[in-house]
This record gives C-alpha cells, structure tokens and sequence, in this order.
C-alpha cells in the first residue's frame, strides 16, 4: 500500500494557486484527468442517444459508462445508478415520488445530524401528505447519534428514515448498518445521505443496508452533480411524473430531459482517478471495485496520518474549541474560538492564502444543537490531496491569528 501526495497534487492545476484548500467538504478541486474527459466529450461528435452515428454511440457509451463507474464505487447494480442535478435535487425528487401514499398517521423520521437537504424535503413531503416527522438528537457533547435514538422512534406506521452516513459538519460516521436493520425490521425505508461520507470512505450500499444511497461527485474530485443509488427493482415500484413520450425504463425514467453527457464522462473520470490514488492499485487484471478497495485504503492512511498531527496542533491552541468528537469520523473538523467570530478567523486566515470557511454549511439543524445557532463554526476537511504543508500552515495561520 503506497500513497504518493506529490505525485497526487500534479494533478490539480488549482493547487499551483498556492492556496491551501481545507474546503473539501463543500467540493474538491479537479484533477486534470477529470476535465480533459469533460472536454473531449463536450468538443468531440455529440448528438442524443443512439447507435447510428458517432456522435450518438459516443453519447450512449457516456452514459454507460458512467452507470458501470457509478455501480463499482458504491457496489450497486448499473440500472440502480440515477443522475441528477444535485443531491438535493434527487432528495426533493423522491420524497414527491416516495410521498404520493403517505397519509394522516403515517410517520417519517429525520435527525438533527444531517445536511438540511435530509431533513427539509421530508419534512415538507410529509407536512404535505399529512404524516408527521419525528426528530432524532445526536448528542452535542460528543456528535455521537446513537442507534437507539432513532430506533426509540420507530413504528409501525414508520414510512422512511432519512439519516447522514457522515455529517458533513461534524464529520460523525452513525452505525448505518444496525439503524438499516432496526429500520427494516419495522418495514420503513431508509434514505442515506453519503455525500460527505463517499469522499472518504468507499461506499458498499449492500453493506450499509441503504434502500436509497445519494453522493455528489464534486465532493470527490468530479463534476457539480448529483446521484442516487438504489436496487432495480425498488426503483421499478416507483411511478414519477414524467413526459408522454420518455421512456418507462429504470433508471431513465427518473431522469428528465437530455442527460448532461460531459458530466457523465466527468463523473468516470473521477472514479478511474479515484482508483488509481495508490500506484499499487493499477493492475489491469484487477477489477475497477478491488482497486479502489486498494486505493481508499491508502488514502484511509494518509487522511490518519494528516488528521493527528492536526489534532495535535490544535490541542496546543488553548482559544481553539474543537467540536468534531465522534469516535467514528472523517477527517473533518468544526471549530469555534474563544472571544473570536469563526468568520473572522476565516478571513484572517484567507490573509495567508488558506481557506477554511466558516458557517452551518446548510446542516442548519445541527448547528443549532450544538448550540452555534445559525453562525456555525469554522471547518477543517482533508482530501486527497491535502499535504502536511497544507496542515503546518493552517496551524500556524491559526496561531497567529489567535495569539
């Protein structure tokens, strides 16, 4: 197992900004591979679907592809792969579809944990239908969400449960797999957000027991857009509003209008780069899922080795409050400072050529658990590309400015 942070940050061209990037849970920077993939679709022969020209099969192969690409990263069937435009999008999408029979005394369970995209659509779906939503606390002394808090409120009038598989505030990691069971085990759904956790740890939808899996490929190092994963047959039992004349077929028929191809090839890029973060991983008799089996393993290492020698820094800066403290957790932490704006520390830090933005960053519920109402915290997250420089310089920028 090898990882090679050099050999990594060639690939970025924004890096030779020479800004340290610690936004990576907002989105990542792009690799070279990434865009050249956007490129040559978008300039090469492109028209609609087909098997007639070239610029129809170059469309269909964008398409398959990035469904194969897809299905690999999260251990899906290719016919359960969805584009959309967002997660939010796709989120807003199926609590419409999922909602159409929900009725007065049906129940859907959301938690304080989650990105707002989580949380409002079912909300909202289910303020519609008539059903009610019960909230489920993590504790804000630890960021733990236990199991039992959200298994205490199941039903059997339980339609859904909508849960994070990484805060993207907190960095939190819930058992996913024993909420999956205690949610099936009352006949619900469960709707996972992995959009945080996809950056970091390499998805097994089959594993984590999710019915319905979103991820965004711009959180790890592809295209804006969104994707939803789900079993074929699941998919099948679900009628959206659609045009007369698009198809029926699963997945298509979730996706309205002319699919955005350039991306789909983005999106395939990402995960063949993805795949290849450890040199080890590039042996070609090997499949696409055991390289990046190999690959987030070596990141896994790398993203360990950066986070303790952040948190050591940090545990030396004594206006420094570090609320990220789940024992099961990404690389990513919130802050907030004693007598100081987190905002304020942002720009002073933005001063120094390093970004780490401050805010709720739209997991607004959380933040309010936490006690940082709508303000939030000033967040740290690693990516692939993040070097020991990069944290030496946030530490020390952070010194400076709280010295």
């Amino acid at each position: 197992m090898a990882y090679d942070v050099a050999r990594i940050r060639s690939w970025f061209p924004a890096l030779d900004y020479g800004w340290a990037q610690f936004d990576g849970p907002g989105g990542t920077q792009t690799p070279r591979q990434v865009g050249e993939a956007v490129a040559s679709v978008l300039t090469g022969p492109l028209s609609n679907r087909g098997m007639t020209g070239e610029s129809e099969v170059r469309a269909e192969e964008a398409v398959t592809s990035f469904r194969l690409a897809v299905a690999d990263l999260v251990n899906a069937h290719p016919r359960g792969v969805v584009h959309g435009r967002s997660a939010t999008q796709l989120a807003y999408d199926f609590s419409r579809h999922l909602s159409r029979d929900w009725g007065d005394g049906d129940e859907v369970v959301v938690t304080r944990l989650d990105h707002d995209s989580n949380v409002r659509p079912w909300v909202q779906a289910a303020e519609r239908a008539g059903a009610t939503v019960r909230w489920a606390d993590f504790d804000p002394e630890t960021g733990e969400l236990p199991v039992e808090a959200i298994a205490s409120l199941l039903g059997p009038r339980t339609r859904l449960v909508a849960v994070t598989a990484a805060s993207n505030l907190l960095g939190t990691m819930p058992d996913i797999p024993a909420i999956a069971a205690a949610v099936h085990a009352a006949g619900a759904l469960l709707f996972v957000d992995g959009v945080h956790y996809a950056a970091h740890e390499l998805p097994d939808v089959v594993t984590l027991g999710a019915d319905f899996f979103t991820c965004s490929p711009y959180k790890f190092l592809g295209p804006h857009c969104g994707v939803l994963v789900a079993r074929p047959e699941l998919l099948e039992t679900i009628e959206p509003d659609k045009l007369l004349p698009s198809t029926n077929a699963v997945p298509e028929r979730f996706e309205f209008g002319t699919l955005p191809y350039e991306l789909l090839a983005g999106v395939t890029a990402a995960v063949d780069v993805l795949a290849s973060l450890d040199p080890e991983a590039t042996d070609a008799a090997a499949s696409r899922r055991a390289r990046l089996a190999t690959s987030y393993a070596a990141l896994h290492g790398h993203e360990r080795a950066l986070a303790d020698r952040l948190r050591a820094g940090l545990d030396d800066l004594d206006a420094v409050t570090v609320r990220s403290r789940a024992e099961r957790r990404t690389p990513t932490v919130l802050m907030t400072f004693e007598g100081r704006a987190a905002a304020e520390v942002t720009q002073r830090l933005a001063a120094d050529r390093v970004l780490a933005p401050s805010g709720n960053f739209y997991a607004l519920e959380a933040s309010r658990h936490l006690g940082l109402g709508d303000e939030g915290g000033l967040r740290v997250g690693l990516a692939p590309y993040t070097d020991e420089s990069d944290v030496d310089r946030l530490l020390a920028s952070l010194a400076a400015a709280l010295g």
